[in-house]
């Protein structure tokens, strides 16, 4: 059997029980007694083990196999959790990643033994047990339980399950028989508490088949995959090897508790019996149900197990390129309706009353497939928040800081794509605040601030979009020394710098390398700054924005849409051109005369309701021909960002649209301002206008 199909599962699962322990691990540091959680260390640890095992990476396997083994001193009480266990623990935890990251890049585990980490495991177990330390790294887990196991078999264990047979069985058998091969009847109980017992039969399996083949399984292969079995499960092997080989091959594989296996030389005659047995037995299956009974309690307690099963056993795990190609149909169904739209408004009032029916009948298709896709896209944002309370609790060592971290809103979901890449700058954002943002302990006990730093990371959705603020207690941007560092630089001038709002000011610290570290840390301050965070979610159609107050604390707030995919969109046209503005940043349009427009430091503004917005003649912008005549009025998209607004000055709106937004590739990259295209109903195309870049 072909084992890189589970690769993928793996992966999944073996970082999801890593997030497990490594969530019970932080609980455990504040509330070492809690029995719930050492539990569920020790269960996920177990998973893990058995797990690494199937897959046949014998150092992560070792390795959980040993951590397991100290939770199992811990939850005998025979070891308490310190704190130099759970930088242990951590240790554990950031080897079994490397193990991961390796199989993600390669398939294989890596060479990595880890042996220091194992012999502190060990000297752990030793301490418990009272016993001197170790030096030497305890031997691979593989072969030693299973051998010692199959030691104990008690006489009564020593017989195999009768298998049925049928004709076709039969005869492969015979065939297999006269070719010389030696047909093996085995029979495998499993550990009462392995966990993963279709994982443990596959192994046998596994190892059985390098020296023969399995003809006919007790029960049938597909029960035992969903295991529907209790803990043996028998099957005839042909191989040319001996029975003491076969059998050691079975006992190699852990948490087997026996293994019984013996030679069916006489195989022809025992088919002969089975046939009798069969012809006079016809009318038996009322034995068979007489001895049903005996099995009700464990269907019922199985039963009972599937009802509380955890809720991740329902979710189904979706190829990311699936969903794309999927989307990618949806995509062209809407280019489809828009171009039946086009027809029939081309056609005025010829259209036939059907046609318009089955137009609202393709939009409401279209608007159902597109929000079904958009669900199964949307995954919560915790798979990338939920590692950050360790990165915080290491910061804190490293940088001598007391700090935490609070998170809220970490169902709020996302699509797949944002979530996939917003990972780095939220984490940034966090350093920026754990480095920068908080004082010393001995500077917050003065200002008379907790002891204790506040980090938080609070998401939420607000209308088409999903707003993620991330801050602190601190101490603030000291504007007036990011302004005094900007000069000093030549980012800008004396002159630049008097008439700059504290906004402005602030967002220097966006510019490419501009970092206010004291001293180049590996934590933050290498030139790798807020530009960076910046740029990675603007590429997302997204925006940041900071609010601070000097010696209360900085607020960093991203706002990223919920889908890069279709969007409700804004048609304008510029001459006889024809753009696409994301509606979720339009917040009205104006009609003004030319006359109510003012100038501010030469630059054009408008007053509405109070508030002076600047303008931008989009035709200047986009570098097209002036009009020979200007009008006496104008048509103002006003865009907004945050707190900011714009103006932007179009010639006609054509109305709102929903459009699939297309990427360009690589052709116009070093344009901003166009964030994307779109193929209208007529086959036109109209280039996305980025309303963050052109603010």
């Amino acid at each position: 059997m072909d084992i890189s199909q589970y690769l993928e599962i793996f992966i999944d699962e073996s970082a999801e029980h890593l997030q497990t322990l490594s969530d019970c691990i932080m609980t455990l540091e504040k509330e070492p007694d809690n029995k719930d959680t050492i539990n569920e260390v020790f269960r996920a640890a177990h998973s893990l083990k058995g797990m690494a095992g199937t897959m046949g990476f014998k150092r992560m396997q070792h390795l959980t196999h040993d951590m397991e083994n100290v939770f199992q001193e811990v939850r005998s009480d025979k070891l308490s959790v310190d704190s130099s266990m759970i930088d242990l623990l951590f240790k554990c935890l950031d080897a079994i990643e490397g193990y991961l990251d390796n199989v993600k890049a390669s398939s294989d585990e890596g060479k990595e033994d880890n042996e220091l980490i194992i012999k502190e495991l060990n000297n752990a177990i030793a301490r418990a047990n009272n016993k001197p330390a170790d030096d030497t790294p305890a031997a691979a887990e593989s072969g030693s339980e299973g051998t010692a196991a199959s030691a104990n078999v008690k006489e009564s264990d020593k017989q195999y399950l009768e298998i049925e047979l049928d004709d076709a069985d039969r005869k492969k058998i015979n065939e297999l028989k006269e070719a010389g091969q030696h047909i093996y009847g085995m029979t495998v109980r499993i550990q009462s508490e392995c966990l993963l017992k279709a994982a443990r039969a596959f192994l046998v399996f596994r190892a059985v088949e390098e020296f023969g083949q399995i003809v006919v399984y007790q029960p049938s292969s597909q029960d035992i995959e969903d295991e529907k079995f209790d803990l043996t499960f028998s099957f005839y092997l042909a191989s040319a090897e001996s029975l003491d080989v076969v059998k050691k091959a079975a006992e190699n594989v852990s948490e087997i508790d026996a293994v019984f296996a013996e030679e069916l030389n006489d195989f022809s005659e025992r088919v002969e019996e089975e046939k009798e047995a069969e012809e006079e037995t016809k009318p038996a299956p009322v034995e068979k149900k007489a001895a049903a009974p005996a099995k009700k309690e464990d269907s019922q307690a199985q039963a009972k197990k599937a009802v509380g099963k955890p809720a991740t056993n329902r979710t189904v795990r979706v190829d990311i390129e699936k969903l794309d190609a999927l989307m990618n149909q949806v995509s062209e169904l809407i280019i489809a309706k828009n171009s039946l739209v086009s027809i029939s408004s081309s056609e005025g009032g010829n259209s036939s009353q059907s046609f318009h029916e089955q137009i609202e009948y393709l939009e409401r298709i279209t608007t159902n497939l597109h929000e079904s896709v958009m669900k199964v896209r949307m995954v919560p944002i915790e798979s990338v928040v939920n590692k950050f309370p360790r990165m915080i609790r290491d910061l804190s060592r490293t940088l001598n800081k007391k700090m935490e971290l609070v998170m809220t809103g970490e169902d709020t979901e996302l699509d797949r794509t944002v979530v996939d890449q917003i990972g780095d700058p939220l984490q940034h954002l966090l350093r920026n605040s754990a480095d920068h943002g908080l004082e010393d302990t001995a500077l917050r006990i003065k200002r008379g601030k907790p002891e204790v730093g506040n980090i938080f990371l609070n998401a939420y959705q607000e209308g088409n979009n999903v707003i993620i603020q991330v801050g602190d207690d601190g101490n603030g941007i000291d504007v007036e020394a990011v302004k005094n560092k900007a000069i000093e630089r030549g980012t800008i001038t004396e002159e630049q710098a008097e008439s700059m709002t504290q906004k402005e000011i602030i967002n220097l610290l966006f510019l490419p390398s501009f970092s206010m570290a004291k001293k180049i840390t590996d934590i933050s301050g290498r030139g790798v700054g807020l530009d960076v965070v910046k740029s990675g979610i603007e590429q997302l159609g997204g925006d940041v924005d900071v609010k601070t107050s000097i010696g209360e604390g900085t607020t960093f707030s991203v706002r990223l849409p919920l889908t890069l995919a279709i969007i409700q969109a804004l048609m304008v046209e510029i001459r006889d051109e024809k753009y696409a503005i994301a509606l979720g940043s339009i917040s009205n349009i104006e009609n003004i005369p030319v006359t109510e427009i003012k100038y501010v430091q030469a630059k054009e503004v408008m007053h509405l309701r109070g508030s002076v917005i600047p303008l931008v003649r989009l035709d200047k912008v986009l570098d097209i021909e002036p009009m020979e005549v200007e009008p006496e009025n104008l048509t103002v998209v006003i865009v907004k960002r945050g707190d900011s607004q714009v103006g932007l000055v179009v010639d006609n709106l054509i109305g709102q649209q929903e459009i699939v937004i297309k990427s360009l590739g690589k052709y116009i990259n070093g344009n901003k301002l166009i964030s994307g295209a779109t193929i209208l109903g007529d086959g036109e195309v109209a280039l996305i206008l980025d309303a963050n870049t052109l603010m």
